[in-house]
């Protein structure tokens, strides 16, 4: 495909996002299009071809990245416009992740929308604490959601305004401890065996194989796969850590048949744009499968990394390997798989048993 013979131009269609590809008939390159993106579809109203406006589509097109930043900035009002743009001028130079980066200015967006004229600048610790109690109470926010609008509000104070400690008395809400859910091995492999779909059922495979995150599945490379060590590199993971992990060899044969098939390029699974595959198509996957497989357990893609750490503490392993597997920073993150295995809890009886 030729891009000089064709002009792309981002606009709206339907109310959404899309990119309008114009260029002068020819079958020709009517063809090539199609042949490089067969999702491209036509509109009689604009009387053009056109994809979704998303990063890879840019990416694949050759064109610039959308300034999602400064377009989300124009919908808060003019006077906290630059406060927003400002912290995530800090989150970039202070190197978080996308996904931090991401929650701190969806969180911060949420103030100064209903800030709207008031500088947020003014704002003291009373007048926060009163729109921490309003999220709680009003908009029903969760325990986990609230932490992460204190931190995104705390980071601004105080690595972007320099007021140091300001936050010090603004009582945190206390998470709940909750048990990690989980698959059993039967389960699992219902839910293999319901996934007929090559490239998927390879993906769900390495997720409870490995114990790997979504984020960590979708951003294998193929060359991270070092088949004859046995091992996988995750790059990057949570907390910009990397790690090895062990390649399971029973996976083997049917990753080697997955690349012959598909030939991914860079990524291990990638989209249909090319780049790497998205999380949310991954967990829709997931999602599909388990109720293919009839499994009622309302559980994320996620439980399979746990079912990987607790079926590994079942088998006998030892605590600190599985840390180092799963990538924690502390063995107390691992030490929660103890309380849903039933190894640990078989040598428990009952004083009923005695009687």
């Amino acid at each position: 495909m030729d891009f000089n013979k064709y002009t792309f131009q981002p606009t709206k269609h339907r109310d959404k996002n899309v990119i309008l590809i114009q260029f002068a008939y020819s079958p020709n390159l009517i063809n090539a299009l199609r042949k490089r993106f067969p999702s491209a579809k036509w509109s009689a109203s604009k009387k053009s071809w056109y994809l979704p406006d998303l990063h890879v589509v840019r990416q694949a097109l050759q064109m610039q990245k959308r300034n999602n930043i400064a377009e989300k900035a124009k919908s808060i009002h003019l006077i906290n416009q630059q406060a927003y743009l400002d912290l995530n001028k800090q989150l970039t130079l202070k190197k978080y992740s996308q996904s931090t980066k991401r929650v701190y200015l969806a969180e911060f967006q949420h103030l100064l929308k209903l800030l709207d004229d008031y500088y947020v600048g003014d704002l003291n610790p009373k007048r926060l604490k009163d729109y921490f109690l309003y999220c709680l109470k009003v908009e029903k926010m969760h325990e986990r959601k609230i932490n992460g609008k204190i931190n995104a509000i705390k980071f601004f104070f105080e690595q972007v305004l320099h007021r140091p400690k300001m936050f010090f008395d603004i009582p945190r809400p206390k998470k709940p401890l909750t048990l990690p859910k989980m698959l059993s091995k039967t389960e699992v492999k219902k839910l293999f065996r319901v996934t007929t779909n090559l490239k998927h059922r390879v993906a769900l495979q390495l997720c409870y194989g490995m114990g790997l995150r979504v984020s960590e599945v979708v951003n294998l490379k193929i060359v991270d796969v070092d088949s004859k060590r046995m091992v996988v590199h995750v790059r990057g993971a949570k907390g910009k850590k990397d790690r090895y992990v062990p390649l399971p060899k029973s996976i083997l044969p049917e990753l080697r048949h997955y690349y012959l098939q598909y030939r991914p390029k860079i990524y291990l699974f990638e989209g249909q744009y090319g780049g790497a595959y998205a999380k949310s198509s991954l967990q829709q996957v997931f999602r599909y499968a388990m109720k293919k497989a009839n499994i009622k357990k309302e559980i994320g893609i996620h439980g399979l990394r746990h079912s990987y750490a607790t079926h590994l503490l079942e088998s006998g392993a030892d605590m600190r390997f599985i840390q180092e597997l799963l990538g924690h920073n502390s063995i107390k993150t691992t030490q929660v798989y103890t309380k849903v295995t039933p190894r640990s809890m078989s040598k428990i009886k009952s004083p009923l048993d005695s009687l």
